[in-house]
This record gives structure tokens, sequence and C-alpha cells, in this order.
């Protein structure tokens, strides 16, 4: 099974959920599809998602839910 990492395509702060008061996207361990959000990159109050381009399993976020992000920064890790 080959690892892929998924990038923050811009800075900013990176969300796992929709809202404060929602459930995550993905959590680790879910099974991901191609296409699937598995978060958020706010840049001064516009909201990016965040998407796969493999399917597979979510191995772990690298990123904290709430933590600033850099363009480039691996924010989590697929395994497919």
């Amino acid at each position: 099974m080959a690892r892929q990492e998924v990038y923050s395509p811009l800075p900013g702060m990176f969300y796992r959920r929709p809202s404060p008061d929602a459930g995550p996207f993905k959590q680790e361990g879910d099974t991901v599809a191609v296409g699937d959000v598995i978060g958020l990159v706010e840049v001064m109050k516009q909201f990016s998602e965040i998407t796969t381009e493999v399917a597979g399993t979510l191995i772990k976020f690298t990123v904290e839910d709430t933590a600033p992000v850099d363009p480039g920064q691996v924010i989590a890790i697929i395994e497919g």
C-alpha cells in the first residue's frame, strides 16, 4: 500500500469540522474516497475545502484542529 500526503494549498487555520458544534469531516482510521473533504483552511474568513485525491484509509492528521498551516505543509497521510 502506498502512502499519500495531503498538503495545504494555502496559509491559514486548519479546521477538521465544518462548524464548532459539528462532527469532524473525517477521523483517523476512516476510509476516504477521491474528493472527500477532510478539512477546511480559513484565510481571512474565507474557507477552502481540503479534499483527497486518492482513496484509502486516513492514517494520520499531522496538523491539530484549529492550528495554523503554511502552504505546502502536510495536513494528513492516506494509505491506499
